[in-house]
């Protein structure tokens, strides 16, 4: 999980993927701004056909938060 949500975060935000860290935070540390973050969470409900709790979302902060979100979901 973690590589597919770097790769979509470095395609979608044209930073290389391997200056994504797991602590890497979404807005302060990849330049993500609010848009980017929506955007984000459409292509992982369409990867993997499902819907985000905006409650879930809006606690995102690090790439850790993302895939560990993803994993609950998705289980």
């Amino acid at each position: 999980m973690f590589e597919k949500v770097c790769n979509m975060l470095a395609q979608q935000l044209n930073v290389p993927v391997e200056s994504i860290k797991p602590e890497s935070e979404v807005v302060k540390d990849l330049g993500a701004d609010s848009l980017d973050v929506v955007e984000l969470m459409m292509a992982l409900e369409d990867e993997y056909g499902i819907t985000l709790p905006e409650v879930e979302v809006e606690g995102v902060k690090t790439v850790q938060d993302i895939v560990e979100m993803m994993d609950r979901i998705t289980k």
